[in-house]
């Protein structure tokens, strides 16, 4: 069993910064991926960043140069820094876990485990 817990969400104003968190616990009894995704009202869920178990990330277009992903030394750590925030970045922010290889480390089919997510919200 996989637990994801996020945290590190809230509000803040346009051009600020804030670093989300991701606390993985259970079992794992191998390798992993990990990555944080995203859901606008009224929108899909999509995937933003994501970190392969040798430490090779992707970033979503929309985020690169903005966002860094990166996780503590025991990898049971998921960070998000995120900075330059604008408006249309106010959605729920998810984390999530893969075991095995995927084609597209953003596609939000290929993840396993989720977090319960945590809303940010950026004002103008």
């Amino acid at each position: 069993l996989v637990q994801l817990a996020e945290s590190g969400g809230g509000s803040v104003q346009s051009g600020e910064s804030l670093t989300l968190s991701c606390v993985a616990s259970g079992d794992f009894y191998t390798v992993y991926s990990m990555g944080w995704f995203r859901q606008i009202l009224g929108k899909e869920r999509e995937g933003i960043a994501a970190i392969e178990s040798d430490g090779t990330m992707s970033y979503a277009d929309s985020v690169k140069g903005r966002f860094t992903i990166s996780q503590d030394n025991a990898k049971t750590t998921l960070y998000l820094q995120m900075s330059s925030l604008k408006p249309e970045d106010t959605a729920m922010y998810y984390c999530a876990l893969r075991f095995g290889y995927s084609l597209d480390p953003l596609d939000v089919d290929d993840y396993n485990h989720w977090g319960k997510g945590t809303r940010v919200t950026v004002s103008s």
